[in-house]
């Protein structure tokens, strides 16, 4: 059956439409905008009705793009920044009312286990022991153990993501050595005391890890951590992106979700793979299971 799933995210709203054979799933289209929700929360942690607007014509679009593929089941979910505004219904009623699509949001014990799913299950071997996976976010970021295919056997959220860490620590374009700094002490304190079970291996999925991969490779350890900041601290957005044919909003976010790897790849004590499926996937295949 073709499914899609629309992702309302604290950076992007993606769309992922594929076709879900039992325990495959076969990619067939996805879509993303930098919606950037998490910078329309107030101070009272309201979205402001100008970003309610610009999500709900997304998500409407998304929707339609769906369908035309010939989506027959589309479901969507909300992560880290709706779940922390405190008129979230206001964004729900507005994509119901305008899409009939209801939007389920997803706490961090939910999305830990999705993101776990999706990477477990689109891994294409199985691993020598528990595996690792980090989520991060743009709002928040989880660490999950467990066994292949979704058994989740410990999980840790913390309510730092790429687009908080980039826009509190990282004004600059390139960001210099005292914001890298600053971002890395931030980090230390939101992981202090953190200390994940042993694992046999350790994935990274989100946005940013995908476009690590684009930039050095499906496998990112300490020499391909330094080498990418050294380059992200040298060059301006714009040339990265051009460089490397990435959105170049994406790329004013990945000095922090690099850091964010790193310091999650220390605490494992094993490189990162990029994975190849994370919350969108591993919703998509909960669904296939009925």
């Amino acid at each position: 059956m073709r499914r899609a799933c629309i992702d309302i995210g604290s950076n992007t709203t993606r769309l992922l439409v594929a076709d879900c054979h039992g325990d495959r799933l076969i990619e067939v289209h996805q879509d993303r905008s930098f919606t950037h929700l998490r910078r329309g929360l107030t101070s009272e942690a309201e979205i402001e009705g100008d970003k309610i607007a610009e999500v709900v014509a997304v998500v409407l679009a998304q929707l339609e793009a769906a369908r035309a593929l010939g989506a027959t089941d589309v479901v969507g979910v909300a992560t880290a920044a709706v779940r922390q505004a405190s008129n979230r219904d206001a964004l729900l009623e507005a994509v119901r009312s305008a899409c009939g699509l209801e939007i389920r949001v997803l706490s961090a014990e939910q999305e830990a286990r999705l993101a776990f799913s999706g990477a477990a299950r689109t891994l294409g071997y199985v691993p020598a022991g528990p595996l690792g996976v980090v989520d991060v976010g743009g709002g928040s970021c989880e660490l999950v153990v467990g066994t292949v295919p979704d058994q989740v056997t410990w999980c840790i959220s913390f309510g730092l993501g790429s687009g908080q860490l980039a826009d509190e620590c990282l004004p600059s374009d390139p960001p210099s050595a005292g914001e890298l700094a600053d971002a890395r002490a931030r980090l230390n304190r939101a992981l202090d005391g953190v200390q994940p079970p042993p694992v046999a291996h350790v994935v990274a999925v989100g946005g940013s890890a995908a476009s690590l991969r684009r930039i050095a490779g499906p496998l990112l350890d300490a020499g391909v951590f330094e080498r990418v900041l050294n380059m992200l601290a040298a060059q301006r957005a714009f040339d990265v992106a051009c460089e490397f044919e990435l959105d170049i909003d994406r790329v004013r976010l990945l000095p922090a979700a690099l850091l964010i790897l790193e310091a999650a790849a220390e605490r494992f004590g094993a490189p990162l793979e990029v994975g190849r499926g994370g919350i969108r996937e591993g919703l998509l295949l909960e669904v296939s299971d009925g």
